[in-house]
């Protein structure tokens, strides 16, 4: 059963939708309609449907802005409206189809097949994620886990040299020259990273201990290897030197 999550600021027009969509289909159930996208947004942060209908064409805040706002994106978008010159830019704003209004039943029916297709896709991806993270904490070398760019990767913790913060997102600086970008404040990073092999050395920096080649007192900062130019807080200072 596709649970459905309605959105439109014309009582009408979702009321219409909401009639059409449980009487085209019993494989669709409409578990929540809303004509305010404030509250649809709320609703949307707890809960996580099948598919969400949106209107575009809304006064206080149209579709498109409504898809950015969005904090949960784990589920497919069909963008609804009576002006088809919005259909390019809708699947450009990760909608998987759009309706045009008044909604046809051999439209209705294409765009269900693709919400199908869409949840069967995540479901499996879900699994093998849950797969892959199961074995890992089942393993006798458990390797450091990060979600980036849409892909999981698992790396062993002398292959980590330093991790930055930059405001919401950290990046990780790898051995082999490269780096990843997380959406993750460094506090998270700090937490997934093993404490026997990484201190955080300031409130930007976190680094492996097993890869220093240098700590200058006087000047208060590390070299990591090569050498990277790492500073150390006063605050964080004292910890370090017993770490050493």
């Amino acid at each position: 059963m596709i649970e459905a999550v309605i959105v439109d600021d014309e009582i009408k027009a979702l009321q219409s939708l909401s009639w059409e969509l449980t009487n085209f289909s019993d494989e669709i159930n409409v578990t929540a309609s809303f004509t305010d996208p404030k509250k649809a947004l709320s609703h949307l942060e707890l809960n996580t449907p099948d598919c969400l209908f949106l209107d575009i064409e809304m006064p206080t805040m149209d579709g498109f802005q409504f898809i950015q706002k969005l904090k949960n994106k784990n589920f497919p978008v069909v963008i609804t409206t009576a002006y088809n010159q919005y259909a390019i830019k809708a699947l450009k704003n990760e909608a998987i189809d759009y309706l045009l209004k008044p909604i046809d039943s051999d439209d209705l029916k294409e765009t269900l097949s693709k919400i199908k297709k869409y949840n069967s896709k995540n479901y499996t991806a879900d699994r093998l994620e849950k797969m892959l993270l199961n074995y890992n904490a089942n393993a006798t070398n458990k390797k450091i886990t990060f979600n980036t760019d849409g892909k999981l990767v698992f790396l062993e913790s002398d292959e980590i040299l330093y991790a930055e913060s930059d405001g919401n997102y950290s990046t990780i600086f790898l051995v082999d020259g490269q780096k990843m970008v997380l959406t993750k404040k460094l506090k998270e990073v700090n937490d997934i990273l093993p404490s026997t092999s990484f201190f955080r050395i300031h409130n930007s920096y976190i680094i492996n201990l097993t890869k220093i080649k240098e700590f200058i007192k006087t000047d208060g900062y590390v070299i990591l290897k090569p050498n990277h130019k790492i500073p150390v807080s006063r605050q964080r200072k004292s910890d370090f030197l017993d770490l050493l």
